[in-house]
């Protein structure tokens, strides 16, 4: 398999964490979605990463997407959510929360890097902080409700996309991340970064146009 994208985008990690949590051995091209968006072009058309590419040459894209296809590549009971009931739906719930945080992350990095100040729109920036702030409050509430080592009682994918999230949130807008006032928040970050799975595939984040 060939994972094409950087480590620093929450997305591409996320998947990668899986594979290293699977043990599934894969080729990794780091790819940047401006510098070599004609290369990521021929796999996926919308020049954006993650693509995983199995080995039948089948590209998959979108970190989710992704993610189902790997979970159907395991045995069920190493599966990062299991197939339904209350748990796959909480997992779910936490994940989308976790990447729409990232999504909006991304996008107001954009704002500032691709915009000058006379162009950038400040309703735009303001929507988009207040957006994150709130989904940080509520993810930090949902963390400290759950307590223990993983939001699922076992390591899932919530728990990857929570981590991915903070630490791309934490270094593309320090300003919005406060240990103090979310420390569940802080404690997971934490926790995800210390483990092998995560500091095998980590990069700091590095904007290139």
């Amino acid at each position: 398999m060939i994972l094409i994208g950087q480590y620093d985008s929450p997305f591409v990690r996320r998947v990668a964490v899986a594979l290293q949590h699977y043990g599934l051995t894969y080729e990794h091209r780091p790819w940047s979605v401006w510098a070599d968006a004609d290369s990521i072009a021929k796999y996926n058309p919308l020049r954006r990463v993650p693509v995983l590419v199995l080995d039948s040459g089948e590209a998959l894209v979108e970190s989710s997407a992704i993610l189902d296809a790997l979970d159907d590549l395991v045995e069920p009971s190493r599966a990062l959510l299991p197939r339904s009931g209350e748990a796959r739906r909480a997992g779910l719930r936490i994940s989308a929360l976790a990447t729409g945080l990232a999504d909006k992350a991304v996008s107001l990095l954009y704002e500032h890097v691709l915009r000058t100040d006379e162009r950038r729109s400040q309703v735009w920036v303001e929507r988009c902080v207040q957006q994150m702030s709130d989904t940080l409050d509520l993810l930090e509430k949902e963390r400290a409700g759950r307590g223990g080592d993983h939001l699922l009682g076992s390591f899932s994918h919530a728990d990857i996309a929570l981590g991915c999230a903070l630490r791309f949130v934490g270094e593309a807008h320090p300003s919005l991340t406060d240990a103090a006032r979310r420390p569940a928040l802080a404690a997971h970050a934490a926790r995800c970064e210390a483990m092998p799975v995560f500091a095998a595939v980590v990069q700091p984040l590095h904007v290139a146009v």
